[in-house]
């Protein structure tokens, strides 16, 4: 499902732009459903990241934060089973993966800065890539709204952000920004250093990341804990082998 240039682009770079995944028709259905939740859920929204050992800042200040999207609706079921996203956490991960979270992340108006960090326990992978993650854009992703930045090539490094910064909040020279419209997918080595910027508008930045792992690594949210029987019966045995449950 990826060219040869595609999967060489991803390797050599860390990211992939893998175009517009999602209709003008299902990023209205998904953010409909995404308003639902957290009307329902309330204060309790993300709680379900609490309980992550592997989350070192479950409540972030200044973004929206939803969970576990993988047992609240259907609507949710391309964002880890789209051939093209699988083919490339295949590309980075091998073929023994599995998904580790499916979480919503919206920045507020005049937040969501986040440090250039990697996803791994803040570490250099030594014996090959363990994480690897794709951001689903709800909303166009502009200059001036928050959009995810990444360090192309970074992923490669021996070295954290910290370790050459000094300052991971600062703009990196190298950096480059994930601008795209709506419905975009950009798949990205979890290894590369990446972060989210501020966003200048009025309008909550809205995006779905479905985040996987290799299978010898605990997952963000443990799908065995949360899986229910309605979800299990729908996405058959190939979903269910990407949830490892």
């Amino acid at each position: 499902m990826l060219s040869a240039h595609e999967i060489e682009f991803l390797d050599t770079h860390g990211y992939l732009n893998l175009g517009q995944l999602l209709s003008p028709a299902e990023v209205v259905a998904v953010n409909a459903r995404l308003e639902d939740i957290m009307t329902e859920e309330g204060e309790r929204a993300g709680a379900e990241l609490a309980d992550s050992k592997l989350i070192r800042y479950p409540r972030e200040e200044g973004a929206d934060r939803l969970a576990d999207l993988v047992n609240k609706g259907s609507v949710f079921d391309v964002f880890y089973t789209h051939p093209r996203v699988l083919a490339g956490i295949e590309a980075v991960l091998g073929a023994e993966y599995k998904l580790s979270s499916l979480n919503y992340r919206a920045a507020k108006p005049g937040k969501g800065l986040q440090k250039l960090h990697v996803d791994f326990r803040n570490a250099v992978a030594t014996d090959g890539f363990k994480v690897c993650n794709s951001i689903w854009l709800l909303d166009d992703f502009a200059a001036d709204n928050g959009s995810t930045r990444i360090v192309p090539g970074t992923h490669r490094s021996e070295l954290l952000p910290e370790q050459v910064m000094d300052d991971p909040y600062d703009t990196h020279p190298d950096e480059i920004r994930i601008i795209a419209p709506a419905g975009s997918v950009f798949i990205f080595n979890s290894h590369v250093w990446h972060g989210g910027t501020t966003n200048m508008t009025n309008r909550d930045r809205r995006s779905i990341h479905s985040y996987f792992c290799t299978r010898d690594q605990p997952q963000q949210i443990d799908q065995r804990r949360y899986i229910k029987e309605e979800t299990r019966q729908r996405i058959g045995a190939k979903g269910c082998w990407v949830l490892d449950v």
